[in-house]
């Protein structure tokens, strides 16, 4: 029986597990392992107890992200910016460089996603590790729970994978962990895609893990987990010859009894939307008994998401959840705000509007940092969460889930796989209907791609999701070009779709080529 809880479990880093964080990813000595309680790796990893520990640990990176290793990435922001959506703000556009220079497809190898390498790397190791010492296990250890772990270790390999190959593409490969001189060949992005979704078919095929977990270990990997990760790698791949089993996928979801729409929009992205029916994958974040702060920014505890994302020195007595230090990363654009239908009550939900602040309460303020719109992001938000709990470092620690995949996106994905597989069209404009009613829109009767697209970017919208649209339906080169404020000089370019390597990277194994840029 598989007894420790994943749902509780925010960043924690497990040192019983002796799984050592990786500072590069393939050439420095983090791979070698140690114990520190002294037995030797056979003997520790010989208990379900242990093997639990060393399956949580592989489980941690997926926390790291939002801040870690020197660098803030969260996931939304990451691809948020290199969207249409948003500018990404903060104090000036030297603030997180980086960002700036990926928002305006400048990269380079000093200014990249150099932790998100790292992260994913470490989450690929930790995999590694685990699936290494099921083969240690003692006799009592039930087969079943061997089956759990390794399938679960084997779907999260392919995630932390998944996201090295969206962004960077061309990427070392491995399946097992590396000996000296910890350096794996690195594969084009295209044979990283058939090795990945080779793998996750398997993982998938074995049918070991549930549609669902219950609430306590709602968190693992779970079947549904990976349908929608196949679902998104097939989509995005345009691998047209896996599009059946892609929507195959998807209607096994929507006629699940797991599964369906949260009747209130907004309502997912406060405390008590998470883990509803309409979530099919979380990251969970938790700001009470928080070990995480600015000098250990990998331990258990928050998220600092609506710190990065909320309005600087904000002051409203009206409103005083948005009170606070906000940094000012990611205001919303104003024509991404005209882009929402005065009916569409998504727009309410995903963006706060303080055009008008004099409107609300005349000692309303904040400070006005870089490419300001008065307008932010309202999930994720302060406004959404809370860190009331947390001991210290409180603007590191709340408690906002990451909602990587919803239910809405399954009824979008199976109605763009319908049109582009010949299936029913009524059947497509009934699973837009859905999402759209929800939203207080009508029904609509027929429906194309492009119209999914765009209910996606409304749907979707500051999740993450438009850039890989835009990359995938080949609209990038027409839609991401310079603006009219003269904050993004550049276009979008084919080059542009797997971002630089870090130069640390390419110091530590001279046989890796840098992507052209």
């Amino acid at each position: 029986m598989i007894t420790t809880t994943i749902k509780t479990i925010a960043a924690s880093c497990l040192v019983c597990c002796g799984t050592a964080i990786a500072l590069t990813s393939c050439s420095d000595d983090f791979l070698e392992v140690t114990n520190p309680k002294g037995d030797s790796l056979e003997d520790y990893y010989k208990t379900d107890e242990h093997l639990q520990e060393a399956l949580i640990a592989a489980y941690d990176p997926i926390h790291w992200p939002d801040w870690g290793l020197g660098q803030y990435n969260a996931l939304n922001i990451d691809a948020e910016i290199q969207a249409d959506n948003f500018w990404v703000g903060g104090e000036t556009k030297n603030d997180m460089q980086n960002w700036h220079m990926l928002f305006n497809f400048e990269a380079n190898e000093n200014n990249t996603l150099s932790s998100l390498w790292t992260v994913d790397y470490s989450g690929i190791k930790r995999c590694n590790d685990l699936l290494r010492y099921l083969g240690w296990a003692n006799a009592d250890v039930p087969e079943a729970n061997k089956r759990s772990y390794e399938m679960q270790a084997r779907a999260m390999r392919v995630f932390y994978y998944d996201m090295l190959w969206h962004y960077f593409g061309n990427i070392p490969f491995y399946l097992e962990n590396l000996n000296a001189p910890y350096t794996a060949p690195q594969y084009k992005a295209d044979d990283v895609y058939a090795e990945l979704i080779r793998e996750l078919e398997a993982v998938i095929d074995s049918k070991v893990l549930p549609l669902r977990w219950d609430n306590a270990n709602a968190g693992r990997a779970s079947q549904a987990m990976c349908y929608m990760m196949y679902a998104e790698m097939v989509m995005y791949q345009n691998d047209e010859s896996r599009y059946p089993r892609a929507l195959q996928h998807m209607q096994e979801l929507i006629s699940s009894s797991d599964y369906e729409l949260n009747p209130d929009f907004a309502s997912i992205w406060y405390t008590e939307g998470e883990w509803t029916k309409e979530s099919i994958w979380e990251i969970n974040y938790e700001d009470s008994g928080n070990e995480r702060g600015w000098n250990s920014p990998l331990a258990i505890g928050g998220t600092v998401l609506p710190t990065l994302i909320s309005p600087n020195n904000f002051v409203a007595p009206s409103n005083p959840e948005m009170k606070g230090d906000g940094w000012g990363f990611l205001p919303v654009r104003i024509e991404a705000y005209n882009k929402f239908s005065e009916g569409d009550l998504r727009r309410d939900a995903t963006i706060i509007d303080f055009r008008s602040l004099e409107g609300l309460d005349e000692s309303v303020s904040y400070h006005l940092r870089y490419q300001n719109t008065y307008l932010w992001l309202k999930k994720y938000s302060k406004q959404t969460g809370t860190n009331e709990h947390a001991a210290f470092d409180n603007n590191l620690n709340f408690n906002n889930n990451y909602r990587y995949y919803r239910y809405s996106e399954a009824l979008l994905n199976a109605a763009e796989l319908l049109l582009k597989t010949g299936g029913s069209a009524a059947t497509a404009a009934q699973y837009v209907s859905q999402v759209r009613q929800r939203a207080g829109l009508d029904a609509v009767s027929t429906v194309t791609v492009d119209d999914i697209i765009d209910e996606r970017d409304l749907e979707f919208m500051g999740e993450g999701k438009r850039y890989w649209d835009l990359v995938r339906t080949g609209k990038a080169a027409t839609v991401l070009v310079p603006d009219q404020y003269g904050y993004r000089t550049n276009s979008w370019t084919p080059s542009k779709k797997y971002i630089p390597i870090a130069q640390s990277e390419l110091d530590s194994d001279p046989a890796l080529k840098q992507n052209e840029y």
